[in-house]
């Protein structure tokens, strides 16, 4: 038996375990990014739990412990379970779509919460007018990205909701990709002035933002003809969410 005919008659229950490695690869990835978020958050708690001393740097956080727990707890179940999301075999089952009811208002109260402690908690010895301003709008349109993608599904238009909710999570990702921007800055240059570090921050949604757009445009050029219904993605019509 030649090679050829050897690799015509292989068994073809090989070839979809070698295609589902490449499809966690991105869950994987964004679950990394938020690693050290997420432990700086689980520190935060930690801190308000078990009663650390009052800093000029923690006051705010013991004045008002509410809305840095909600964003905290919220955040985290945003962006953990909104990295499974991207796993293609995940977005063709009901959980998906189960994981999406749930997403969607985790997402709008970690929108809210930041927004709420970026007007209303002290500015950091290291943050400005600006940075906030720039939080204010951000968490703006992520809220706005999730609300216009739930809308956006119960009309059975798939691909405006894919864009939107995919937009939302690069604007939540934020704080991941930020320590990308920031540490290096910190250890190569020092502690960074307010306007540098508006910049580093700004940077690190800019390039969350940008690999989204790549995303959304592969997705589309996956895409022919017209706009994909809800009732063409799944069986017996039931709307899922992509």
């Amino acid at each position: 038996m030649t090679h050829a005919t050897r690799t015509l008659t292989r068994s073809p229950s090989s070839t979809p375990s070698r295609r589902s490695r490449p499809e966690w690869l991105a869950p994987a990835g964004l679950i990394a990014l938020t690693l050290i978020p997420m432990t700086a958050g689980s520190a935060r708690l930690a801190e308000l739990a078990g009663g650390a001393e009052v800093t000029a740097s923690n006051s705010r956080f013991f004045e008002a412990p509410v809305p840095v727990v909600i964003h905290i707890v919220a955040s985290t179940l945003y962006l953990l379970v909104g990295a499974l999301q991207f796993a293609p075999s995940l977005r063709r089952r009901r959980w998906h779509r189960r994981a999406g009811r749930v997403l969607a208002p985790a997402g709008l109260a970690s929108a809210a919460s930041g927004m709420w402690m970026a007007v209303f908690y002290d500015l950091p010895a290291h943050s400005d007018l600006s940075l906030m301003l720039m939080r204010l709008v951000l968490g703006s349109v992520m809220a706005f990205g999730i609300v216009y993608a739930v809308v956006s599904i119960l009309r059975g238009d798939v691909r405006t909701h894919s864009a939107w909710m995919t937009r939302a999570y690069a604007i939540g990702l934020g704080a991941g990709t930020q320590v990308l921007t920031v540490l290096p800055w910190v250890v190569l240059v020092g502690e960074p002035s307010a306007a540098v570090y508006t910049v580093l921050m700004g940077a690190g949604w800019a390039i969350n933002l940008a690999v989204a757009e790549v995303v959304i445009r592969r997705r589309r050029t996956r895409t022919t003809g017209p706009v994909r219904t809800a009732a063409e993605h799944a069986p017996a019509g039931a709307a899922r969410l992509s």
